[in-house]
C-alpha cells in the first residue's frame, strides 16, 4: 500500500493530498496562488465530503447544492477536489462523458493554454464549475442568485410529497472579495431577502497580493455582516473539522437569515504568515516545495500523489451520498410528472433553455404612428406579453422600474420577497453591479432573467455584464434613457460612450432599436438566444413607429 509519511487518519490525509496536489499543480506552472488552497483545504474538505449534496457523476442534476470558488485565484483548490472527488465531464449539449472533468494530466498543466485546470474556474469550460470567477467578489455575489433561484423554483415548483428545488448555495472568500464593493451590495441585499439557503465562507487569513492586511483592511467583518442582518459564526482555527462542521450545522439551523462563517486561517502552512512569506502569490520553488511536503510528511520527490485509498475515500463520502440524493430525485421527479404533467414539462424545458409552445403569440404589432412612443415603453409593452407565456423569464431593475418600463403588470406577476417567493418582479435596489452580477446567478441556475438600469449607469454593473459574455449565458441587460434628448440632467446623466464601450465586449449582443417594431422584433430574437447575453438600449422619448418591415 502507498503511504504518505504517517498519517493513519484518511480525513488527514485526503486533506493533505489536497494540499500537495494543489502544490505541485502551481509548481509545474510556475505560477499560481499556493497559500489559500493550503490554509482553507480542511474547510473545503469539510463542506464537500460531509454536507454538499453534489453528485460527481452528475455534476448538473437540477437539485444539486450550488458551490462557488469565490476567491477564484486559489482554482487549483477547485480542480484539485473535482479530481479528487471524481466529478464527470459534461459536453455543451448537456449530455454526461465518460471522461473526468480534472484528469491528473489536466493537473500536470494547470494554467496552461487549453488545460481543464485554467488559472481562475471558467463557466461552461469545466464540468463542476458553477459561475466564472476571478474578478473579486463577483463570486459570491453570483451565489446570492443563484439562493433567490432556488426559493422562486420551490416557491413555483414544489408541491405536497414533492420537494423538487430546496439546494442550498456555498461559496468560499478571502480578504479581497470582503473588500470589494459588489460583495457588500449583495450582502445587503441577501439579508434583505432573509436567503437562508445562502453561506458564505470567508478565510480571513489576513494577507493579500500587497502584504498583510493591516495596510489596508481593518474593519470589522463579522460586525458588518451582523449589522446587515446575517447569522455569523466564527471557526476560530482552519484545521478545527469538528468546528467547521458545527458551523456548518448552524448554518442548516438557520431559517431566516443568510449565514457568515468567519474562518481564522494561515496563508501557507507553518504557524505564522512569516513561515511562507512567498506562499500566496508566487510558486514556492523546488526547496520551498520539498519543505512544505516535510512539513506534511509527504514524500519529498514525489509528484502528483495521490495514496491509497483517499479516491475511494471521497467515493464513499460525497460519491454516495450524492448518487442516493440525485437518484432519490430523479426517482421523486417521475412521480411528480405524473401527478403535474405541465409542471414538470417546464422544468424539463427550463434545463434545455427551450421555450414553451407558442410563447410570442401575444407581442403586438405598432402602427405606424408619425409621434410614435419611446422605445422604453414599447419593450414593457413587448416584454409582458412574453413575461406572461415564459412564467421563468423574471427579473426587475436598480430601483428603476418606472423609468425603465420593466415591471411585470400581468395578474400573478407578483414582487419577489421574504413573504411571497414565487414573485417575478425584483427590486434589486440601487445596486446595479450586483443586479447584474445576481442576475447572472439566476441564468445559470437555468432561469431567464432581466435587469435594467440607465445606459450611463452600465459602468456600474461592467464587470458582471462582461462576465455574463464570458460565460455565454442568456441573459438580458435593459439599459433606458439612451444619449438621445436626456441632455437636461447633465453631463453625469449624459451616455455618450457607454455603447461603444458595451459592443466592445466580445460575445454581448447589443441592440439599439430604432422603434416600436424594431423593439418587437429584438425581444422575439433575444428570447431564443441560448448562449448569448443581450444589452437592449431604449429611448425615453418618443420615436416615430414605422411601417412595412419584412423580418
Amino acid at each position: 500500500m502507498t503511504t504518505a509519511g504517517t498519517h493513519v487518519d484518511l480525513d488527514s490525509t485526503c486533506i493533505d493530498t489536497i494540499r500537495i496536489l494543489c502544490i505541485d499543480a502551481i509548481e509545474a506552472a510556475n505560477s499560481g496562488h499556493p497559500g489559500t488552497p493550503i490554509g482553507v483545504a480542511p474547510i473545503t474538505y469539510t463542506l464537500w465530503q460531509r454536507f454538499l449534496r453534489f453528485d460527481p457523476a452528475d455534476p448538473i442534476w437540477p437539485n444539486r447544492d450550488r458551490y462557488v470558488l469565490s476567491s477564484g485565484h486559489a482554482s487549483a483548490l477547485l480542480w484539485s477536489m473535482l479530481h479528487l472527488t471524481g466529478v464527470k465531464a459534461v459536453d455543451p449539449d448537456y449530455e454526461v462523458l465518460g471522461r473526468p472533468a480534472v484528469s491528473i494530466d489536466d493537473l500536470k498543466h494547470f494554467r496552461q493554454l487549453d488545460s481543464k485546470a485554467p488559472g481562475h474556474p471558467e463557466y461552461r469550460w469545466t464540468s463542476g464549475v458553477e459561475t466564472t470567477t476571478g474578478p473579486l467578489g463577483n463570486g459570491v455575489a453570483t451565489s446570492v442568485g443563484m439562493a433567490v433561484a432556488s426559493q422562486w423554483l420551490g416557491a413555483r415548483y414544489n408541491r405536497d410529497g414533492f420537494t423538487m428545488f430546496d439546494f442550498d448555495v456555498y461559496a468560499q472568500a478571502g480578504d479581497g472579495c470582503m473588500m470589494e464593493g459588489i460583495a457588500s451590495e449583495a450582502a445587503s441585499f441577501a439579508a434583505h431577502q432573509r436567503l437562508s439557503n445562502l453561506c458564505w465562507i470567508y478565510d480571513s487569513n489576513r494577507v493579500t497580493i500587497e502584504g498583510h492586511t493591516d495596510i489596508t483592511f481593518t474593519e470589522d467583518v463579522a460586525g458588518r455582516f451582523a449589522a446587515y442582518g446575517w447569522n455569523v459564526t466564527t471557526v476560530a482555527d482552519a484545521n478545527d473539522l469538528e468546528h467547521i462542521e458545527r458551523a456548518l450545522d448552524d448554518f442548516h439551523a438557520e431559517n431566516e437569515r443568510p449565514t457568515l462563517i468567519v474562518v481564522h486561517s494561515h496563508i501557507g502552512y507553518g504557524t505564522d504568515v512569516e513561515d511562507t512569506p512567498k506562499a500566496h502569490g508566487e510558486p514556492l520553488g523546488p526547496e520551498g516545495v520539498k519543505d512544505a511536503k516535510r512539513f506534511f510528511g509527504w514524500p519529498e520527490d514525489s509528484q502528483f500523489l495521490v495514496p491509497d485509498g483517499v479516491y475511494q475515500h471521497f467515493a464513499d463520502g460525497i460519491g454516495a451520498r450524492g448518487k442516493d440524493a440525485r437518484e432519490a430525485w430523479e426517482s421523486l421527479f417521475q412521480e411528480y410528472a405524473r401527478s403535474y404533467p405541465e409542471l414538470a414539462d417546464e422544468i424539463e424545458r427550463m434545463q434545455r433553455r427551450e421555450l414553451p409552445e407558442g410563447w410570442d403569440e401575444e407581442i403586438p404589432e405598432f402602427p405606424a404612428d408619425e409621434k410614435g412612443i419611446a422605445s422604453r415603453d414599447s419593450s414593457g409593452q413587448v416584454l409582458n406579453a412574453v413575461a406572461k407565456r415564459v412564467p421563468w423569464l423574471l427579473g426587475g431593475a436598480a430601483d428603476l422600474a418606472p423609468s425603465t418600463k420593466t415591471r411585470l403588470t400581468f395578474d400573478g406577476a407578483g414582487d419577489f420577497e421574504p413573504d411571497d417567493r414565487s414573485g417575478r418582479n425584483f427590486h434589486f435596489g440601487i445596486r446595479e453591479h450586483a443586479s447584474a452580477a445576481i442576475a447572472n446567478g439566476l441564468a445559470v441556475s437555468k432561469l431567464r432573467p432581466f435587469w435594467s438600469g440607465f445606459l450611463i449607469f452600465s459602468d456600474y454593473a461592467r464587470g458582471a455584464i462582461r462576465l455574463s459574455a464570458l460565460m455565454e449565458i442568456p441573459v438580458i441587460h435593459v439599459f433606458t434613457h439612451d444619449s438621445i434628448g436626456v441632455g437636461e440632467d447633465g453631463p453625469t446623466h449624459q451616455p455618450v460612450e457607454q455603447l461603444v464601450a458595451l459592443r466592445a465586449v466580445p460575445g454581448l449582443l447589443v441592440f439599439r432599436p430604432a422603434d416600436a417594431n424594431e423593439v418587437a422584433e429584438t425581444w422575439r430574437y433575444v428570447m431564443q438566444l441560448r448562449r448569448e447575453p443581450a444589452v437592449l438600449v431604449l429611448s425615453r422619448l418618443n420615436m416615430r413607429t414605422d411601417s412595412g418591415y419584412e423580418f
